[in-house]
């Protein structure tokens, strides 16, 4: 990993591909294995981080923390007063061009499938009308409560799901606003609970049954609902064992690593009664309620067992923060390719400005991302890794009819193809037929010693079809 890459992760607080994928529980009832294999399918999401701190474009909840980071540092010496600014930022936020029809049309357009949105981080502020905290995007100090698509969330899901998206519903475990979480009586000096939960049991059981109230809310009031994806690793239940090795590991007083359980066995149980099938998401948290497998940006290094799916920003954060750079087409098109290939999903978040709307270079993105998709698509839904998954700058992938796509990643000055394409990874049977997707040219290809060569003519070379990377579709072919 470069500098500039080890910067880019850690500004997007970054969960260590080590604890992201480690022990998987396979699911075991029916539904939820019929729904995630679905979601499987869709390979290609939309993840949104939005909140009041737009207004301000830092990156969201982290500088409430008083872990000493640069990616999350205060603009204002004393954090008191910072705090009291910070979430006095409800009085001011009203994203009057909030539409999120446009949106969805966008992530239509791209070629997602599924969207995630924030519902709450860890600042606790609500972007739904939960009736349990007052810090909320519809309670009467917040200027937008009066417009008529106040309770943002809602309006979310009814749109992309109106445009047949699955809908997940991010959601913090830990709320730093709660004082059942972040006692009022003691400092914060980390992201944990900052008071000994032992000692104060039934000041955790408050905060306990906040929790499910709020999961209830979001199961009950806001139509169907097919992901509840929760962020908060260090809100858990650990064995005495799993406690040693965190206190080892991080420098914290001992006492604040503590079992922080807010029974997520009946947060998944009480969910499926409302939404049955449910796909639940406890990230990077080792146990049954953990569906999938969620490394933060970053893309394992070959293909795992079990369901899984890469979030990553579009810009190095997960918030909007003006003036940061987005990464370029060739690169996200080039990430799903590569995470496709081995088997993943890509969730790919884009963070709303504070008046509602995304900046033009999202759209942008989403487009020609959309472009790729329009003649690429069929290589990419539906399909499963076909080994190796990637020989020098070709990927691959597979339907169940064995149809196998070889995606071939141009380089950043590749405009044209090349004359010939040789593989050595598998030769397609003889009756096999190979064609560029995006044209209807049937290609000449010939078995080598060790593999086959494709040949491309002159007028593909010279015009392709499309920017980025091209796909050779190999049918009725065989390893």
């Amino acid at each position: 990993m470069s500098e500039t890459e080890k910067k880019e992760s850690l500004h997007a607080g970054a969960v260590e591909i080590e604890k992201a994928i480690r022990e998987y529980y396979p699911v075991e009832d029916p539904l939820v294995e019929k729904n995630l294999e679905k979601w499987q399918s869709l390979k290609f999401g939309l993840l949104m981080h939005w909140a009041p701190s737009s207004q301000w474009g830092i990156v969201e909840s982290w500088s409430l923390c008083s872990e000493d980071e640069d990616w999350c540092r205060r603009k204002i010496e004393n954090y008191t007063d910072y705090k009291k600014e910070y979430e006095g930022l409800q009085k001011t936020f009203n994203p009057e061009k909030f539409n999120p029809a446009k949106w969805a049309e966008a992530a239509r357009k791209a070629g997602m499938k599924y969207v995630v949105f924030t519902t709450k981080h860890h600042d606790g502020f609500c972007m739904y009308d939960s009736k349990y905290t007052d810090y909320k995007v519809t309670d009467p100090k917040c200027p937008f409560h009066s417009n008529p698509k106040a309770n943002i969330a809602k309006e979310v899901f009814n749109e992309f799901r109106e445009k047949g998206f699955m809908t997940g519903v991010y959601f913090s475990k830990p709320d730093w606003h709660s004082d059942y979480f972040w006692w009022q009586r003691f400092a914060t000096p980390d992201r944990n609970a900052n008071y000994n939960i032992s000692k104060h049991p039934e000041r955790w059981q408050k905060f306990v049954e906040f929790t499910h109230n709020q999961i209830d809310e979001l199961m009950s009031d806001y139509g169907k609902i097919d992901i509840l994806w929760f962020d908060g690793c260090w809100v858990r239940n650990y064995s005495e064992k799993e406690l040693e090795e965190e206190r080892k590991n991080v420098n914290y007083n001992n006492y604040r690593v503590q079992n922080q359980d807010i029974n997520m066995p009946l947060i998944a149980q009480n969910s499926r009664k409302k939404q049955p099938g449910i796909i639940v998401v406890d990230r990077a948290v080792p146990g049954p309620q953990q569906n999938y497998l969620t490394p933060e940006n970053q893309i394992p290094e070959k293909t795992l067992p079990y369901p899984w799916e890469t979030c990553m920003p579009m810009t190095p954060s997960w918030s909007y923060e003006p003036g940061l750079q987005y990464k370029p087409s060739i690169q996200l098109i080039h990430l799903l390719v590569e995470i496709v290939s081995k088997g993943g999903n890509f969730l790919l978040n884009v963070a709303p400005k504070s008046d509602g709307d995304y900046e033009e270079e999202a759209y942008e993105r989403l487009n020609e991302i959309g472009e790729w998709m329009d003649i690429n698509s069929q290589a990419i839904y539906d399909s499963h890794p076909f080994a190796p998954y990637k020989e020098d700058k070709v990927c691959f992938t597979q339907l169940n009819d064995g149809t196998i796509y070889a995606i071939y990643l141009a380089g950043e000055d590749e405009t044209t193809m090349p004359e010939k394409l040789s593989l050595k990874s598998f030769s397609p049977s003889s009756e096999s037929s190979i064609e560029l997707l995006g044209s209807s040219a049937k290609l000449v290809w010939n078995k080598t010693n060790n593999g086959f060569e494709i040949e491309i003519p002159e007028s593909l070379r010279l015009n392709p079809p499309c920017k980025y990377a091209w796909t050779i579709k190999i049918s009725s072919s065989k390893k």
